[in-house]
Order: structure tokens, then C-alpha cells, then sequence
């Protein structure tokens, strides 16, 4: 496996951070679906998350397989580590 900068490691972390949040926010909204500050929080953390994903994808590539990431030319898909291997 090649070594990846430090950066790598960072941003998929923020990633993971804000994946957990999310999870949160929608057990909750499950429970509370009218509670809009929760519905607000939830739309401004999934902006972010957008964010940092399409940064992170455009310097190290694809974070998830089926259509839910481009691929840069050539096939980046090969290229390892893959997220789930760090």
C-alpha cells in the first residue's frame, strides 16, 4: 500500500466525524421529526460533509463504488489505499 500524506488521514477523519453526527441527528429526527433546529443542523452538516467530500475525491479519489463517486480518467478504482483499508 502506498503511503498517503497526512492530509489523507485528516480530512477522512472529519469525514467519519461528520458521518457519526448525521447517524445522530437521523435516530433522533426519527423520534422528533418536527423539530427544526435538529432538521437545520442536520441540512448544515450534510452541506459540509458535500464539501469536504468532493475535496478529499479531487485529491485522492473515489470514497464510495456505485455511482455515488466519480471516477477521474483513468479508472482511479485501482488505485489503493482505498478508505476502508486505512
Amino acid at each position: 500500500m502506498k503511503p498517503m500524506p497526512e492530509s489523507y488521514y485528516q480530512m477522512l477523519e472529519q469525514l467519519q466525524s461528520l458521518d457519526f453526527v448525521l447517524i445522530e441527528l437521523t435516530l433522533y429526527l426519527d423520534t422528533h421529526p418536527e423539530d427544526l433546529h435538529a432538521i437545520e443542523q442536520f441540512n448544515q452538516v450534510s452541506q459540509q460533509r458535500a464539501l469536504i467530500k468532493a475535496e478529499f475525491e479531487a485529491k485522492f479519489g473515489p470514497l464510495l463504488q456505485y455511482g455515488q463517486s466519480y471516477s477521474k480518467y483513468p479508472w482511479d478504482w485501482s488505485e489503493s489505499p482505498w478508505p476502508w483499508q486505512v
